[in-house]
């Protein structure tokens, strides 16, 4: 796994949400925003990990590259991701756990699923890291520019089709390190013979 490869993926599963983070930024304190993002793509992590150790067990490898569908999937269907308009709680930590999770569970698990897959737990480990570390930036660096209008307007107007180009990109990437494609050439090959 390359930083390269993490580091685009943690940017198309959190495009979206980092306009969240810039209203989120504004209304809570800086702490209890970072601790629940952070947490939030822990969690979510360690599930498509753990998913992705299962699917391993079961079937081989390049059959499971066609997980690479899904990002390619995700970039080209409709946008439904809704948040949950009532929290039960008050807690700014809850309040943005909730709303990452409900915003970005599907694609991160999606997402990552297949990234993750066939990854030692040594590798899983720094990756967390890795990611956390960026989660923290991320969020700094939001909070640096939360006041600038001209960010806010360039995400509004290019921040989708960012997203959904990494998405096809990370696809691709899964697609073809898996060794699906490949084998998919070796079948037509050996039914064209």
């Amino acid at each position: 796994m390359t930083i390269s490869l993490l580091t685009l993926t943690f940017l198309a599963v959190n495009l979206d949400f980092f306009i969240m983070l810039l209203f989120l930024l504004k209304k809570y304190a800086f702490k209890s925003v970072l601790f629940a993002y952070v947490i939030g793509n822990m969690l979510l992590m360690v599930a498509s990990f753990l998913a992705g150790q299962v699917l391993e067990a079961l079937l081989p490898e390049w059959l499971l590259g066609i997980l690479g569908f899904i990002p390619i999937y995700l970039a080209f269907k409709g946008d439904d991701d809704e948040t949950s308009a009532s929290m039960k709680t008050k807690s700014p930590f809850w309040i943005v756990l909730g709303t990452y999770l409900s915003v970005c569970a599907g694609c991160n698990l999606a997402i990552f699923l297949p990234v993750l897959m066939g990854e030692s737990w040594t590798t899983f480990g720094l990756t967390l890291l890795y990611i956390s570390v960026l989660t923290a930036l991320m969020a700094l660096l939001i909070k640096a520019v939360v006041n600038v209008q001209q960010v806010a307007t360039i995400i509004d107007r290019y921040g989708e089709k960012l997203m959904k180009a990494c998405y096809v990109l990370i696809g691709l990437f899964v697609l073809f390190d898996s060794g699906f494609i490949a084998h998919v050439i070796q079948l037509v090959e050996g039914l064209l013979k």
